[in-house]
């Protein structure tokens, strides 16, 4: 079976474009490219491809069909499960560049042979790579769903709500005081309802669906500009699909039909 190549530059993933479809380089794309790797890592794939890794600098030889594009434009483009392979190699190459020394003693890490991690050969302390959990969640109330624009938004682009948990927090617990800080809305029935690697930088969305409890809508005015609740006919412009925000919708406006 052909390698698969996952190279980067910087955020901009290699890609070739065929016949209107999204590829990830093989091998033989890469020797004709002439590209010269080194420290290439692995991948782990679930039907034993060969899937390899790695982040390039001042690659100057790339024409089409190639083309570097950033990750985060792909989404929707490519399929889930080489989004999250992508996702993946470009949370390690993250994780790789940040965490090259120890953080106890300032020693240089060494990378482990025996798991992804690295290890630092002076104190013995052992990093691994970094993840953040993040909650979204879809907020529903009398047929109608709660959708927000953040400050960070392209203008009028609208979603449902999300932020990191804390310390000591269980995501339920994160959901409420999430949605409580953003909008003064108070949660109830907070269930489960999918997850999304989100590498940008280290981040997992874990999503969930609430019914409203109580309270009246009031923004932070800090992260959150403007919220309201919209129906199933009504929607605002929202994240496009493929990401976990538009999935949460996307079940929402099913569930009104």
């Amino acid at each position: 079976m052909n390698k698969l190549y996952f190279i980067y530059n910087k955020d901009e993933l290699l890609i070739k474009v065929e016949d209107g479809k999204i590829l990830i380089p093989n091998e033989d794309d890469i020797k004709s490219l002439s590209i010269n790797l080194s420290n290439l890592d692995f991948l782990t794939s679930e039907d034993n491809q060969d899937l390899l890794f790695v982040e390039l600098h001042d690659i100057t030889n790339i024409s089409p069909p190639f083309q570097f594009s950033k990750l985060r434009s792909l989404i929707g483009q490519i399929d889930e499960i080489t989004f999250n392979l992508g996702a993946k190699a470009l949370h390690l190459i993250s994780w790789n560049n940040t965490y090259k020394y120890c953080s106890k003693c300032g020693s240089l890490l060494k990378n482990k042979e025996d798991e992804r991690a690295k290890f630092c050969p002076s104190c013995g302390f052992i990093n691994y790579p970094k993840i953040s959990p993040a909650i979204i969640t879809a907020v529903t109330k009398d047929k109608k769903i709660l959708l927000a624009h953040n400050a960070n938004f392209i203008e009028k682009r609208y979603s449902v709500l999300a932020g990191f948990v804390e310390p000591g927090e269980t995501f339920e617990d994160c959901v409420a005081r999430e949605v409580f800080e953003e909008t003064s809305i108070k949660v109830k029935n907070i269930k489960y309802f999918g997850s999304q690697p989100w590498p940008f930088p280290d981040s997992l969305m874990v999503a969930f669906i609430c019914e409203y409890d109580s309270g009246e809508i009031k923004v932070d005015d800090v992260e959150i500009t403007d919220a309201s609740w919209y129906s199933a006919d009504e929607l605002p412009n929202i994240p496009f699909k493929g990401t976990i925000a538009r999935k949460l919708i996307d079940h929402f406006v099913d569930n009104c039909k």
